[in-house]
């Protein structure tokens, strides 16, 4: 069964830094599109960033030159590191890939979320 699960969430003070994993396990083919989300106290689930399977990266405005979205296809893992953290940070970040199973189908993954606090 496919998972994708989220990782590297916690408590930093405005101005740090912290890097999130999202890591897809069981059996497919390969992951295509990847995205970053996050949902603030009170506010709707917002697109952070998003990279493509051959590695082209697009970012929301209010986190352009913060933050950084790569990939390992190796270790079938994304990675969203944050820096120059801010207190409107705060939110529980989701992962969400495109996975491509055996047989080619293309099916969409959620992860349960990683919860990133900026406080001082």
């Amino acid at each position: 069964q496919v998972q994708v699960v989220e990782s590297g969430g916690g408590l930093v003070q405005p101005g740090g830094s912290l890097r999130l994993s999202c890591a897809a396990s069981g059996i497919f083919f390969s992951i295509a599109d990847v995205g970053w989300y996050r949902q603030g106290p009170g506010k709707e689930r917002e697109l952070v960033s998003v990279i493509s399977s051959d590695g082209v990266t697009n970012y929301a405005d209010s986190v352009k030159g913060r933050f950084a979205i790569s990939r390992d296809n190796a270790k079938n893992t994304v990675y969203l590191q944050m820096n120059s953290l801010k207190p409107e940070d705060t939110a529980v970040y989701f992962c969400n890939a495109d996975i491509i199973l055996l047989g080619l189908k293309k099916s969409n993954y959620w992860g349960q979320g990683t919860l990133v606090t900026v406080s001082s």
